[in-house]
């Protein structure tokens, strides 16, 4: 374990990954202290998802080189069900809630394999809107409401790093705001955090720090703030 890997809340280093002989990610390294949120930037393609699923440990794309420590955990060492009950926390970007379950279920199931997290009463405390739902079948909400039902769920474990995927894609301005207020709330509760959104200005205004990616490489690594106030780096890389 390197001195970054010591002292960091969350650190990758060197992450190859690919899809057979595609890489998608290369030579990516950063690490997050914690509490702090950050915003994982880039054009279509450049290797954002691919970065989350590579840190969740999912089979694909395959991590073919690199180190991924978490709280002193050898995540790279492990499969993905390993890192899930290590903290890794991933709402992707198609949600993957379950039919046929309604939304308290869908709750409830995500506590059955320990560490637990929030309890039923405070996650609708935070989402008011699913207390609304509770006893509705999950797939038959809204896309806002399944975007608030995936990430409440994977609040109902007790997770240490939060990985957002797209959490605003394909989402009506209105129910943007109310991801928004959530978000905002987890900030200032504490988790940390690793945002893939592709409204740029969201992102930044929610973030301390951006790390931008082309190509499947880090070509920034900065304050937010910078981000939103560089017009030749976002031109250049986010097309904004």
């Amino acid at each position: 374990m390197t001195e970054q890997q010591r002292t960091s809340f969350f650190s990758c280093t060197d992450l190859h990954s690919y899809y057979g002989e595609s890489f998608v990610v290369q030579n990516v390294s950063f690490s997050i202290e914690k509490g702090e949120i950050i915003a994982l930037l880039g054009r279509n393609g450049a290797g954002k998802t691919s970065t989350l699923r590579s840190i969740a440990r999912m089979e694909a794309p395959e991590l073919r080189q690199g180190e991924i420590w978490l709280d002193g955990q050898p995540l790279h060492e492990m499969a993905a069900w390993q890192a899930a009950r290590c903290g890794i926390g991933l709402v992707p970007e198609d949600r993957r809630i379950i039919a046929g379950l309604t939304v308290e279920e869908n709750l409830q199931l995500a506590q059955i394999a320990p560490p637990k997290g929030w309890e039923l009463e405070r996650v609708y405390e935070h989402f008011p809107r699913l207390a609304e739902r509770r006893k509705q079948d999950g797939n038959t909400l809204s896309g806002g409401e399944q975007q608030m039902l995936a990430i409440a769920r994977i609040l109902s474990r007790d997770i240490k790093l939060l990985l957002l995927d797209e959490p605003y894609e394909g989402l009506a301005p209105v129910i943007v705001q109310e991801i928004e207020r959530i978000l905002n709330g987890i900030k200032e509760i504490g988790i940390t955090t690793i945002l893939v959104e592709q409204n740029a200005v969201a992102a930044l205004n929610l973030a301390s720090r951006a790390i931008i990616l082309d190509s499947g490489e880090i070509v920034f690594t900065g304050a937010a703030q910078t981000v939103l106030e560089d017009e030749k780096i976002r031109q250049e890389y986010l097309a904004i």
